[in-house]
């Protein structure tokens, strides 16, 4: 039987190799590896996979062509939902979601769903497959600000129908989180970002960078001057947050993003390039999500010694399974039930440490999770020379206050419907700048149901 055979492990560098360098850990299937493991689905006639993924990738379909031995017939069946195949096989949380409801993983291991993913995207790229042609314009124009995967999922099906689309990023290079925010080590940025965008760009989509909408143009100076019709915001999360502690404004505190998109966009890393970053001998990471355990494997690959400080316990880590497994083989330190009350510095105003008190696991809070309390009397310090708060972020301000009748809620992020309509006529949203930091693949889903929405809207009009 299919569901017998075990699931095929993947290959990676050795963790004491990779700890110092950012090549990519995970060397991803070949196509012996990717065929055997693609036998295993059992091609459910009702595939919760697909129901379980945000993009409605056609998963059972695309491995059956696997199994066929036509990848090239798997890649253009991925991507009539999804052009960015080999970001989401390497970045999504397939646990949670479409591995998380294969039915093999009910008694077994499921599916390895993203890493067939990726083996079909880097496969396309190999082999320079097109997978999408321009489709004959339909005469209306929308406009889409921001370049990560909400706004080119957006992009992309409107492209298809036939919209005349013009995505404005405010950085200068394209691709948003997927550029800035995750490490070359989980992404690489030329072999498979740069490409996967430019799947976007074959559809006719224009990608215009160094824009700041709110400051170089308005929304309402595209709509009223520029004729766009509509409006997507997939402008992200970037305002990061912070404790409110003691000791936050000395010289060695920085956000994770701050602190991600030097290494990342700025190249901070790499020898050939002049951007200062700054790590000294011990960093310490506060929080535990994935941007946490980027942040803390990125700080040990420039050399320091690298601890995750978390409130909670292992078992509430919100990172994903597999990047917790990767940090702890890189002898990352986990100090959990652990939270931060102080930073340390000297009389120059430098970090030296930061002080913390032990937590224990109380009653659930509305989240469903235990909320930790603190142990009276459990106080004790740790020296480290840079504290990075890998916190959350919320969306920058900037949009909503130069664009009138557009709502945000308490925390900041734009009020939308489900399907991404905004409080201003014509102005849709999704993705980060709705709902939070998330996930990329929540994002791309955002943006497609508003590009529904968005079609929907102007057809209603012509």
């Amino acid at each position: 039987m299919a569901n017998k055979i075990p699931r095929v492990p993947v290959r990676e560098q050795d963790p004491k190799v990779r700890a110092a360098n950012f090549d990519e850990v995970c060397y991803g299937y070949n196509m012996e590896e990717a065929s055997l493991e693609a036998t295993r689905c059992l091609g459910c006639k009702k595939p919760r996979c697909v129901e379980a993924c945000p993009v409605s990738v056609r998963i059972p379909d695309f491995i059956r062509c696997i199994v066929e031995g036509d990848i090239a017939a798997a890649a253009k069946t991925i991507a009539q939902d999804s052009l960015l195949p080999s970001v989401c096989g390497r970045v999504c949380p397939q646990e949670t979601q479409c591995e998380g409801a294969c039915i093999l993983g009910v008694k077994g291991e499921p599916v390895a769903i993203g890493k067939l993913e990726r083996f079909v995207g880097d496969w396309g790229r190999e082999h320079r497959l097109t997978l999408a042609e321009p489709a004959p314009r339909n005469g209306h124009k929308v406009a889409v600000i921001g370049s990560g995967p909400a706004g080119l999922a957006c992009a992309a099906d409107l492209a298809k129908l036939g919209y005349e689309v013009n995505v404005f990023e405010v950085l200068h290079r394209p691709g948003g989180v997927l550029q800035y925010g995750i490490p070359e080590f989980r992404l690489p940025k030329k072999e498979v970002v740069e490409p996967e965008v430019e799947n976007v760009r074959r559809l006719g989509v224009k990608i215009e960078t160094d824009v700041v909408v709110g400051r170089t143009l308005t929304i309402d100076q595209l709509m009223d001057e520029e004729g766009f019709e509509a409006v997507f915001i997939g402008s992200g999360a970037g305002l990061p947050r912070f404790m409110g502690i003691p000791g936050e404004n000395l010289n060695g505190v920085v956000s994770a993003n701050e602190f991600l998109t030097r290494t990342n966009l700025m190249h901070a890393y790499d020898q050939q390039y002049d951007t200062p970053i700054y790590t000294g001998d011990r960093v310490v990471v506060v929080g535990g999500g994935n941007v946490a355990m980027d942040a803390v494997r990125t700080a040990r690959r420039l050399g320091a010694e690298s601890s995750i400080v978390y409130r909670r316990s292992e078992a509430e880590l919100p990172a994903r399974r597999e990047e917790v497994h990767h940090a702890k083989e890189e002898g990352i330190d986990f100090r959990m039930l652990t939270n931060p009350v102080e930073v340390l510095g000297d009389e120059r105003g430098w970090v030296t440490g930061i002080r913390c008190v032990r937590m224990e696991l109380g009653e659930p809070d509305a989240s469903g999770r235990r909320s930790p309390v603190e142990i009276p009397g459990s106080e004790f310090d740790m020296p480290c020379d840079v504290v990075i708060m890998a916190l959350g972020t919320s969306p920058n301000p900037l949009i909503a206050a130069t664009t009138p009748g557009l709502e945000v809620n308490r925390r900041g992020c734009l009020e939308a419907s489900p399907d991404g309509a905004t409080t201003r006529e014509g102005v849709f949203a999704g993705g980060d700048a709705v709902t939070g930091a998330a996930t990329v693949i929540l994002a791309m889903g955002a943006g497609r149901k508003a590009a529904a929405a968005i079609d929907n809207y102007i057809q209603s009009k012509a």
